[in-house]
């Protein structure tokens, strides 16, 4: 049993486009919590607890979900109001239910029709915003429905190989691929296609991470980020995520002294810039 995994001259900064700030107080619904939100100002994120405002304490049950604080700092940092914003791999919606709430316009994909389902569902609760979400059963590696230059920001929590396998055997499933490199192959495939469709000057976010086999680490991460800079993204922010109660320590913890290896604790998320066209 192996241990769990757990500048171009004409490129504008982000701090420039989108600056350190607090979006105005506004009459919210129940739980939406926006008026005492501020962005997280440094490198790493760490939030001991998850958000559980509008639908988000379903969400949570789903497994692989991402905090949706991530998703709102990446949202309100990067994108602005009646912007479309794209998760290629929206599982059960926790970007889109931001999205819904902060007034974008989300697209969310995902290959299990099952999830697809549920993403709908956790969309369903009243907001004061009023900006159109859209979720398409479909495989992050063929966008081909959408147009060249058509999303604002991509927002990616992508599978870590097959770390948590999300469908019983469904075909395009890349949580299914055990090889390394096999899933990788197809990881520059979902990197070419997100930089076709994501527009010039714009970001595109991922969150992973690394993995732990025989006793050594497999840098997901590192492989991740050198595959989406190779299809041409520029490297904005390396960002760390903690990772907080998760169960998949309890087992190991006393076997560290045995073992002698350290319990991978965090995530990484990497935003990338695609470079205006010159």
């Amino acid at each position: 049993m192996n241990p769990p995994t757990l500048g171009h001259d004409t490129r504008i900064p982000s701090t420039a486009l989108f600056p350190l700030y607090k979006e105005p107080p506004r009459k919210a619904s129940a739980g939406e919590v926006l008026e005492n939100f501020e962005l997280e100002p440094t490198t790493v994120w760490s939030f001991s607890e998850r958000g559980k405002w509008a639908t988000h304490r379903s969400t949570a049950t789903y497994r692989g979900n991402f905090a949706p604080q991530v998703a709102r700092n990446l949202i309100l940092r990067y994108s602005k109001k009646g912007e479309v914003v794209l998760d290629p791999f929206v599982g059960s919606g926790t970007t889109l239910v931001e999205c819904k709430i902060l007034g974008r316009r989300g697209i969310g994909v995902d290959v299990n029709p099952s999830v697809v389902g549920l993403c709908k569902n956790n969309l369903n609760f009243k907001t004061t915003e009023n900006y159109k979400q859209e979720v398409i059963c479909g495989d992050a590696r063929d966008l081909s429905f959408l147009d060249d230059e058509s999303i604002d920001l991509i927002i990616a929590h992508p599978p870590y190989a097959n770390a948590i396998e999300y469908s019983n055997g469904l075909s395009g499933d890349l949580s299914l691929i055990d090889d390394v490199e096999e899933f990788m192959h197809e990881m520059e495939k979902v990197a070419k296609e997100l930089f076709r469709i994501l527009k010039s000057g714009k970001y595109c976010a991922i969150q992973i991470g690394d993995l732990r086999r025989g006793g050594c680490v497999v840098p997901l991460g590192f492989k991740t980020l050198r595959a989406f800079q190779e299809v041409g993204f520029a490297l904005e922010e390396i960002i760390i995520k903690v990772q907080h109660n998760c169960k998949s320590f309890s087992p190991w913890i006393k076997k560290l002294a045995t073992y002698n290896f350290l319990l991978l604790a965090h995530e990484y998320i990497f935003v990338f810039f695609k470079v205006f066209k010159t």
